[in-house]
């Protein structure tokens, strides 16, 4: 396999494996040049996001008694890190390892105050092909004065036939979360955490994403719980995605607690590389994370972290053919 990285957000921007014939394809969504992911053209292509995934309610929480107003990027909320988030930011390369399980590991350091947050942040990521069909991201954090949220997710758009081959409804895939976090008409967790059994959300099993996706609005956009993966080395079992046509499959493991599963339902028209030209579906993205809005609910798993702690997430990226 090979991978593209580039230090603008810690964005891939191509990732290309073997078919059941051998034969190459670049199965992530992404640009030839640097221009459209600097100007916005692109909705969070291959990047890392961060200081906080996902949405968080009116662009506000409280912590420690303090009130933080965040800038309402996606109104009435706060969403990925804000204006200029991780994933807008120039990460330093740190290391480069080549040799049989090469590496490229990217720092940043967010100050206090950015985007509304507070406290300064040493943030590392580092993608590791671990075999010939594997790569492996760790994501830390340490918060350096100040308790602060952190949830980091990468946020790769995915599509098995290849990047430009057209939409993702023929791609089955299997979830191991028995429950979703459901949301209100913008997108937010209500705060109910509810099973998925005998709804249009039930990927427990293998299923075609295509089967139910007219029954749940413009697509899936949900965060799942992982709560019924095998684990293996400490990574639990996210989700399994193969396409029919090409007989790819990529296995997701990963520590984080959940996943929003995403079948790119506000991508239209979107100009991509060689020339692609990418619509509604024709990716899906599986981002691995906290659970979004976390900082405002205190029934789900806490994303705080203090100074001096470590925040870590790993995910696992297995490809095969079957």
């Amino acid at each position: 396999m090979q991978v593209k990285i580039t230090n603008y957000g810690a964005t891939i921007t191509s990732l290309s494996v073997p078919d059941k014939d051998g034969n190459l394809a670049d199965v992530v969504l992404g640009c030839d040049s640097l221009e459209p992911y600097l100007k916005g053209d692109v909705p969070y292509f291959g990047c890392i996001v961060g200081r906080v995934a996902n949405r968080i309610k009116d662009g506000k929480f409280t912590l420690n008694g303090i009130e933080y107003q965040l800038p309402i990027n996606k109104p009435p909320n706060s969403l990925h890190g804000g204006h200029k988030g991780f994933s807008k930011k120039v990460w330093e390369v740190a290391e480069r390892k080549e040799g049989k399980t090469p590496s490229i590991t990217f720092k940043y350091h967010s100050h206090d105050g950015e985007e509304g947050y507070p406290g300064d942040v040493s943030v590392t990521a580092t993608y590791t092909l671990t075999s010939s069909t594997t790569m492996r991201l760790d994501m830390e954090a340490v918060p350096e004065n100040k308790p602060t949220p952190i949830n980091l997710a990468q946020h790769t758009y995915w599509n098995l036939a290849g990047h430009s081959s057209g939409n993702i409804l023929d791609h089955s895939i299997q979830i191991w979360g028995s429950h979703i976090t459901p949301v209100d008409q913008n997108t937010v967790p209500t705060g109910e955490i509810t099973p998925v059994k005998a709804t249009p959300f039930d990927f427990t099993t293998e299923k075609k994403i295509g089967t139910s996706i007219h029954e749940v609005g413009l697509g899936y956009d949900h965060n799942y719980a992982l709560d019924c993966g095998e684990e293996k080395e400490g990574l639990k079992h996210a989700a399994k995605v193969k396409d029919p046509s090409s007989s790819r499959v990529l296995n997701l493991w990963t520590t984080a607690p959940g996943m929003q599963f995403y079948t790119a339902n506000y991508v239209n028209g979107v100009a991509g590389k060689d020339g692609a030209v990418y619509g509604k579906h024709s990716g899906l993205c599986l981002e691995t994370q906290g659970y979004p809005n976390a900082i405002n609910q205190p029934n789900f798993p806490s994303i705080v972290v203090q100074p001096g702690e470590k925040y870590q997430h790993t995910m696992l990226f297995e490809f095969s053919v079957e």
